[in-house]
Formats: C-alpha cells, structure tokens, sequence
C-alpha cells in the first residue's frame, strides 16, 4: 500500500489519495473484511461502525468492516475508482476506472455502481 496515502481532504474529512499514477483498470488494493452477520446487525448500527460498513454476501443480508484503507474511500458520483466484492475470499478489490494521477484523490461511489445518481442520505460534497 505504499501507493497510497490518507489525508485531510478539503471537505470530507480524511480521504485516501495516490502517491503514484494509477492506469486504469490498476488494482488499488485488495482488502481482507471483518464479517457482521445480518444477525447480529443490531450491536453495529447504533455505533459509528456503521457509517464504514459495506453490504456483503450473495444477497446483501450481510454486512463487512474493510480493512486496509477499504472503509476510508470517499463517495462520489463521479468516481475514479470501483468497488468489487468478492464472496468467496471475503476480500474487497478496489479498481481504478480511469487513469489517476499522482495526488489526486481516490473516490467510489457507495452504491456500488459508479454510475449510480440513487441520493445518498448525506449531504455529497464533490
């Protein structure tokens, strides 16, 4: 991950920045997951976990920490980069989808597809 940084963006708090040109299609990183069963969803909800967690399993029932820099991504809906989550390693890969350059912020869009408009429930800052 030494590619990587995180830093204090402008205006979303920390984010996750290159620290050298990505091409697109790059693998950014792939991350291990901490798994919360759709079971025990109701211990996680009420504590900040819940604003880093991503939807996992084959339906979605479940839910996952990422590790890494995994749960530090911020939203946009114009994202340089993808998410793709991989039950069967219980791993998140994260995929550049254009050329990135040196310094520039790495983004996803957290509805999992990047071209998604679907409003999100906070304000988004671009």
């Amino acid at each position: 991950m030494n590619h990587l940084e995180v830093r204090e963006t402008a205006n979303k708090g920390r984010g996750v920045f290159a620290l050298s040109s990505l091409t697109q299609g790059d693998v950014i990183e792939v991350v291990p997951i901490i798994l919360i069963r759709a079971e025990d969803w109701h211990h996680i909800e009420p504590t900040i976990l819940e604003r880093y967690i991503f939807t996992f399993g084959p339906e979605g029932e479940h839910a996952a920490v990422a590790l890494g820099y995994g749960s530090i991504y911020n939203h946009s809906f114009t994202p340089n980069a993808e998410y793709i989550k991989v039950w069967e390693s219980q791993t998140i890969r994260f995929v550049a989808l254009r050329d990135i350059h040196l310094g520039e912020e790495i983004t996803v869009n957290y509805n999992g597809s990047p071209g998604s408009k679907k409003p999100m429930d906070f304000e988004v800052k671009e």
